[in-house]
Order: C-alpha cells, then sequence, then structure tokens
C-alpha cells in the first residue's frame, strides 16, 4: 500500500473494489462539446477574453492540436475562473494551460501561480530541468504572460501560498503522479489551505472504470473517480458538479503502458526503455487522448 494514501485513502480503496458503485448520474452535466470547441470570431479578437487567449498565435501547433480533447474554454468556465482571479496550476508540465490562462488573467489583473515540482535531491534532475525550461520561457515575455508568481509542490514542500489568498487551485492530469510518490492526500490538504472560502477546486483527470481495484500507485495513469472524490472531502471540500466535456469513449483504458500510450504521450517502450521504432501507434492515435473526469468541489 503507498503510505501517501493514509488511512482513509486505504479505506477508500477496499471499499471501491467492494462495491462497484458509479457516481450519481444526477450531479453530472452531459457533454455539450464533441470535437472542435466553437470559438466566437468577435470574441476571439476582444483582448483579455478566454476566445482571444485560446486563438492566441503564440499557441503552438501542437498545443491547438489538443483543444478538440480538453475544451479549455469549456473547461475553464466551468471551474468559474474569472479574469480578477488568483489561480494556482499544480504542476502545469509543459504549459499547456499556461499559454491560456496567463495572458488571461495578466489582462484581467489577475494572478497565474504556477506550482512547480519540487525538485530536492539528484534523481530529480530532469524535473529540475523542465522546470528551469518553464521559467524560462514564461518569464522571457512579460508583456504577453503577465509576472507569473512560481510555488512549489511536492512530498517536503511548504505552504502553496498564503492561507485563504487563491480563488481557485488546478490539478490537471496529475493526480496519477502524487499518487505514485505518495503525495496526493497532501496535495489536496495544501490546496484547501490556500483557497478562499467559497474558492474552487477544479480537477481534471485520466478516469479509470470503475468495478476493479483502484491501483493505489496509479502505475496506468487512471483513477477511479470515487476515489478523487474521497480524496477531497477528506481535505475539506464540498463536491459541486461534474461535467463530461472532456469524457471519451472510445478510451477503453486497455494500452500497453497505460494512458501515455495515448497522444499526446505516444510511449512505444515501457518507462525507461529506448523508444521501440516498429511499435504501431495507429490504434492509439485512432483513440485520442484519454477519457476523463472533470469534477468541481468548493472550500465552504
Amino acid at each position: 500500500m503507498n503510505a501517501g494514501l493514509g488511512l482513509g485513502g486505504a479505506a477508500l480503496l477496499g471499499a471501491l473494489s467492494a462495491c462497484g458503485t458509479k457516481p450519481p448520474e444526477s450531479e453530472t452535466i452531459p457533454d455539450g462539446t464533441e470535437g472542435e470547441e466553437v470559438i466566437d470570431p468577435k470574441l476571439a479578437k476582444q483582448e483579455g477574453t478566454l476566445e482571444w487567449a485560446v486563438s492566441g498565435n503564440w499557441r503552438s501547433g501542437a498545443d491547438k492540436s489538443r483543444d478538440k480533447y480538453r475544451h479549455p474554454i469549456g473547461l475553464l468556465t466551468f471551474f468559474e475562473i474569472r479574469p480578477k482571479h488568483t489561480v494556482i496550476d499544480m504542476w502545469p508540465g509543459y504549459g499547456y494551460m499556461t499559454e491560456i490562462l496567463a495572458p488571461y488573467l495578466s489582462r484581467g489583473k489577475g494572478q497565474y501561480v504556477a506550482a512547480l515540482f519540487e525538485s530536492t535531491s539528484p534523481a530529480d534532475q530532469a524535473m529540475a530541468a523542465l522546470n528551469g525550461k518553464y521559467r524560462d520561457h514564461f518569464t522571457g515575455n512579460k508583456k504577453l504572460y503577465g509576472g507569473l508568481g512560481f510555488t512549489e509542490f511536492g512530498p517536503e514542500s511548504g505552504p502553496l501560498a498564503p492561507v485563504a489568498s487563491v480563488d481557485c487551485v488546478l490539478m490537471l492530469l496529475v493526480i496519477q503522479d502524487w499518487m505514485m510518490r505518495g503525495s496526493v492526500e497532501k496535495a489536496f490538504e495544501d490546496a484547501f489551505a490556500v483557497l478562499k472560502p467559497g474558492g474552487v477546486l477544479g480537477v481534471e483527470q485520466h478516469r479509470a472504470d470503475i468495478g476493479a481495484a483502484q491501483d493505489p500507485a496509479g502505475a496506468k495513469g487512471y483513477v477511479q473517480e470515487p476515489f478523487v472524490r474521497q480524496l477531497a472531502a477528506e481535505a475539506g471540500f464540498q463536491f459541486v458538479q461534474a461535467s463530461e466535456i472532456n469524457a471519451n469513449p472510445k478510451d477503453d483504458k486497455d494500452h500497453p503502458f497505460g494512458v501515455w500510450t495515448l497522444p499526446p504521450y505516444r510511449q512505444t517502450a515501457e518507462r525507461g526503455q529506448p523508444p521501440n521504432p516498429e511499435f504501431d501507434g495507429a490504434l492509439y492515435e485512432s483513440i485520442g487522448e484519454s477519457d476523463r473526469m472533470t469534477l468541481k468541489f468548493r472550500k465552504p
């Protein structure tokens, strides 16, 4: 058992494997967006709108090609993000969402804060390098991105920000990484501490089917929705609503290298092994990006 799950997490894992119940249907918003998001061309020309930020010519073609799976306008609207908000994005990776949110929030006099990977040991050199590239890129154009805030999250990190100072915390496709590192409960607790009363925790996560036991380490990248809800509840959050905006019924979750077999990762060999040029990824390209839960929680 992963020590980071704690007693509550361990109990829930047992319950999930035993009951196989589904989340209540009444709390879920049906998927109203299939494929590309429709962007109002007038709003796309208005600097400071989400449509403007998503349409921005500074975004890479690779990032824009992902929009049909991630629906950033619908996603961020669902999470109730406003131009004047302070938003913490936990482990933003290469910056897919930063490229949208940083310009958007800076135009509205809000604040984007990147909670980067806590790199405290030589084993974390790769992540430290990623942090460095991220910082260099997003601090190199203050006119576009504004003055980003930076903090860190990891097993030994301190507070993400001052208590009750943040409007929204985002956890986007990262919960499995914290499960692997034994820090998933800390992530939810740290998020709860910094949110203002009424603040929103927004979760987008690769979704495991319910019925089989939840892998406590999240080794395949997929996580069961009731497990995420329980983590949030144990940290003090109230569940508000679920959305199917980023659901993908084509994803059967049965891939040789877990979720990382699918785009945008396209892994062709086990981790630590060199890429396999003979691996046929056509099937996984046809599936697209993973099936995802989208959950909104609120701090009372």
